[in-house]
């Protein structure tokens, strides 16, 4: 993370005040002897003390911007997940409620509830920008789909999918699992033909 610029900026203003200050008092008390100088020696002094007591502020202020940065990139590491895997206990708590019913519920029930498990697992996956890739029926894209075999179809268009063996899916656009297909290819008949 790049320092403050701010911060930065009067660190270095009190170093260089506090090195006019030095030198202005050398001066001053070289002009005027010993008589006066001393005063304004002291007077100098002070200033210098003075720019020197916010430079050292001013680095410690930074120092202290520079651990909170950091530890704020930890913590975002470390719990970047937290909001996602709070709204998956919700899908693990239909689960074992499935389980845990699983003995007793008849199949009719037992469907609708992995149905509804299935729904409220799409929705999560929904509202952090997870879709899904099916491409049943559309012309095969090498970036989006990887075909697992090709297979002569005279129904289907050559190129285009025929059966999708497992959906994919994308973060916000960018491709997590390509979906598994079959592409459809020239029938038999006509590849002899031609």
């Amino acid at each position: 993370m790049n320092p403050d610029p701010d911060h930065t900026g009067e660190a270095e203003d009190a170093r260089e005040a506090a090195a006019d200050s030095a030198e202005t008092a050398r001066d001053a008390a070289a002009e005027e002897g010993t008589a006066g100088g001393g005063e304004l020696l002291s007077e100098l002094k002070a200033k210098a003390d003075e720019n020197w007591d916010r430079y050292v502020r001013a680095s410690a202020e930074l120092e202290n911007v520079r651990k909170r940065a950091v530890r704020d990139v930890e913590n975002a590491h470390k719990f970047a997940l937290e909001r996602f895997a709070a709204d998956l206990l919700a899908v693990c708590d239909s689960l074992e409620m499935a389980l845990a019913a699983g003995s007793e519920a008849g199949v009719e029930s037992y469907r609708e509830g992995t149905e509804a498990t299935l729904k409220l697992m799409g929705s999560v996956l929904q509202r952090y920008g997870i879709e899904e890739v099916d491409p049943q029926g559309e012309p095969f894209d090498p970036t989006q789909h990887e075909a697992m075999t090709l297979q002569p179809s005279a129904e289907a268009e050559p190129g285009s999918v025929l059966t999708v063996f497992q959906k994919g899916y994308a973060l916000n656009g960018r491709l997590l699992r390509p979906a598994r297909v079959v592409v459809a290819a020239e029938p038999a008949a006509q590849a002899e033909k031609g």
